[in-house]
C-alpha cells in the first residue's frame, strides 16, 4: 500500500507540513525550485518527470470536489523563500487561488505559537471511503504508513489541535496577502 494510492481514493486529507509546502498545493516554480537544490542532483530528464508527476497528482484538487483537503502550514516555509522572491510570490498566489476551492482549506501556523503540537514534524491523515483513517509521516529516506487505530488516534487528536492553534482561514488570507505585498 502507498501513500499516493492512498490519497487518491481519500474522502478527506488532512496535511500538515514543516518542511515544505504540501506536494498537493506547490505551483510549478515552487516544485522546480525544490528539485533543483535537491542531492544528489537530479539530471534534467528526472527534473522534468518529478515536476509532471507532481503536477498530475494535484489535479485531485479539482477532480475530487467530495473530497475535504485541509492543510496546515507553518508561516515559516513562506518566509524562507525557497527559489527567492518571484517564486514566493508565485506559491502565495497559487495558494490564495487553491484556497478558494470549496473542497479546500488552507491554514498557516503563525511563526510564534507558544502552545503548538507539531513539534514531531510534519503528518499526513487520509480518510478512505471505508471511513478509515490512516496515517502517513515521512523522513529524509523514509516513510511510514500507520494504520493502527491507537496510532493514528493520536495523530487526529494532534491535527485537530494544530488546526485550532493555526491562523483560521481568513486571517490566513489576510496574512498571505500582507507577505505578498512586502516580497
Amino acid at each position: 500500500m502507498q501513500w499516493a494510492g492512498i490519497e487518491e481514493e481519500a474522502i478527506s486529507l488532512y496535511a500538515y507540513e514543516c518542511r515544505a509546502i504540501p506536494g498537493l498545493l506547490q505551483p510549478e516554480a515552487y516544485i522546480r525550485a525544490i528539485f533543483d537544490r535537491r542531492l544528489p542532483p537530479v539530471t534534467e530528464e528526472q527534473l522534468e518527470r518529478e515536476t509532471a508527476a507532481r503536477l498530475e497528482r494535484q489535479q485531485l484538487l479539482t477532480q475530487k470536489p467530495n473530497t475535504a483537503f485541509s492543510f496546515v502550514i507553518e508561516q515559516a516555509l513562506l518566509e524562507r523563500r525557497v527559489g527567492g522572491a518571484g517564486v514566493t510570490s508565485a506559491l502565495i498566489d497559487h495558494l490564495l487561488e487553491v484556497g478558494k476551492l470549496r473542497n479546500v482549506e488552507i491554514q498557516l501556523m503563525p511563526l510564534r505559537q507558544e502552545d503548538h503540537v507539531g513539534v514531531d514534524g510534519q503528518m499526513y491523515l487520509a480518510e478512505t471511503p471505508d471511513n478509515q483513517w490512516i496515517g502517513y509521516t515521512e523522513g529524509q529516506r523514509s516513510s511510514t504508513l500507520i494504520t493502527a487505530s491507537k496510532d493514528v488516534s493520536v495523530l487526529l487528536q494532534r491535527y485537530g489541535k494544530l488546526r485550532a492553534q493555526a491562523l483560521d482561514c481568513r486571517a490566513t488570507v489576510s496574512l498571505l496577502e500582507h507577505m505578498r505585498g512586502a516580497l
